[in-house]
């Protein structure tokens, strides 16, 4: 009888002790299932961002995931479909295959991976792009770079150079010749001719019409002849792609020191006249920026065109204060015939003159920038070039020179994108990195908008025991 009650508890025991470790096995079974979901979900996500775009980074030191993945269409749905495929292979590795072909202990499968959030380098007017560039640049001497270059703007703007409409002052004086009219002289009986003038302020304005570059190159046709299509790129494209949600993380509040950094940054990666790459398709990127053209020769014709408005600006203003030369256009004007015979010619004639000459300076001043030497805001008459017998030999009188003082070509780039619109800025900056990355293998349809750097995506993962769980994750390169 002993022998029957001590099997019964025996087996009363067992039944207990099998549910307790059956019981322990199974919330082992969960709790491993749930771990290994978080290190596959950490391996996965991570493992999206380890397909970052090579060519980005080693040209522009930029980090993001190309969601075409040189294919020719950007999608988000790509990047969800290698999440999935990243999570699946690491459920069933080849090396946690049960032994001796038992089943699975936890016999894993990925249910979706859905992206929802994720934040495109273009977003928000490139504000992602210029997060990461402002990271980048991270302990770059601001301080120093801002008061050289709003030192710089302050002079301009203080003097009014940047707003000067020297072109309307000066027809104000051609005017005034005009309606005072040339005197005439009888030259037979009854017949009169008028007293040829013969302002040499005329030979001098009729090149403004044969270009600046023309003017101030030595060799002209040595200017880099890229055209663009311009409708290829992010600022012109239609349909351009956006993210769908910004994470706080991924972007940084902008403002003035924000912006010198990213102009900063575009000296350092873009090329500009006497300094291009050779990666570049366009060889004159930061004239790009600032002029919009679609080929090299416009871009470089227009930021020449705006130093030469500054330089004529500043040239006026010092030479009407200069009363040598003041002197030197009125004895110029005197000698003139019709001046002579009819005195209230001198005054405006002579303004003619001087404008002329300071035009004349203006493209010697284009043409030493552009030759590497430095030219000062507001001279002195140290600083000054030209004699008044140029306005009548406008290109024989131009000279290429190199050194000086003030500032350089790369400095007048400075403060003319310094003054730009930023949302312009960063856009034609976009327009480059895309033209620069179609040029390597295997990028020809490459697009910016199709790049993100930061990602939240929701996981739902299942068991063959009938467990199912979701997560959401945020993951990125900040």
């Amino acid at each position: 009888m002993r022998r029957g009650y001590i099997t019964v508890f025996l087996s009363l025991s067992l039944t207990l002790i099998l549910s307790l470790v059956f019981t322990v096995i199974e919330g082992a079974r969960i709790s491993a299932i749930r771990m290994k979901f978080e290190c596959v979900t950490d391996i996965g996500m991570n493992s999206v961002l380890a397909e970052y775009h090579r060519e980005l980074l080693k040209q522009y030191d930029l980090l993001f995931v190309d969601t075409s993945y040189c294919g020719s269409r950007p999608d988000i749905a790509n990047t969800e479909a290698h999440l999935c495929r990243y999570m699946q292979k690491n459920f069933h590795s080849e090396e946690g295959k049960p032994l001796f072909g038992g089943k699975e202990f936890l016999a894993m499968n990925m249910g979706a991976a859905e992206i929802s959030e994720y934040s495109i380098a273009s977003d928000e007017n490139g504000a992602v792009l210029k997060r990461q560039i402002t990271d980048y640049m991270g302990d770059y001497p601001v301080g120093a770079v801002l008061d050289k270059i709003t030192g710089n703007v302050g002079i301009l703007q203080g003097s009014g150079i940047d707003s000067m409409d020297v072109g309307a002052r000066r027809r104000e004086y051609e005017s005034q010749i005009e309606a005072i009219g040339l005197p005439k002289k009888e030259v037979e009986e009854g017949k009169f001719e008028e007293v040829p003038l013969d302002n040499p302020a005329d030979l001098a304005n009729a090149t403004r019409s044969s270009g600046v570059l023309n003017l101030v190159l030595e060799d002209a046709t040595a200017v880099s002849a890229v055209k663009v299509d311009l409708g290829e790129y992010i600022s012109h494209r239609s349909d351009r792609m956006s993210g769908t949600g910004l994470c706080e993380e991924a972007v940084k509040t902008g403002g003035e020191a924000n912006e010198l950094v990213f102009q900063t940054y575009l000296f350092e990666k873009f090329g500009y006249y006497g300094e291009e790459m050779e990666k570049s398709l366009l060889k004159y990127q930061v004239e790009y920026i600032l002029a919009g053209e679609d080929t090299d020769w416009q871009n470089l014709e227009q930021v020449a065109k705006k130093l030469l408005l500054w330089r004529e600006a500043a040239n006026v203003l010092y030479i009407l204060s200069d009363s040598a030369k003041v002197a030197e256009a009125q004895a110029m004007a005197a000698a003139l015939a019709a001046v002579t015979l009819m005195p209230a010619l001198m005054e405006p004639v002579k303004y003619t003159i001087l404008f002329a000459w300071a035009y004349v300076e203006s493209l010697q001043d284009v043409k030493i920038l552009l030759s590497g030497g430095r030219v000062p805001i507001m001279k002195t008459a140290a600083d000054w070039k030209t004699g008044i017998n140029g306005i009548k030999d406008v290109r024989g009188s131009l000279t290429e020179e190199s050194g000086g003082t003030g500032l350089n070509y790369k400095e007048y780039l400075q403060v003319m994108l310094f003054l730009q619109d930023a949302k312009t800025r960063t856009e034609r900056a976009m327009d480059i990195i895309e033209m620069d990355i179609r040029r390597t293998p295997g990028n020809a349809r490459f697009r910016l908008d199709g790049c993100f750097d930061a990602y939240q995506a929701r996981l739902s993962v299942s068991s063959r025991f009938g467990y199912s769980y979701e997560m959401t994750r945020r993951y990125g390169f900040y």
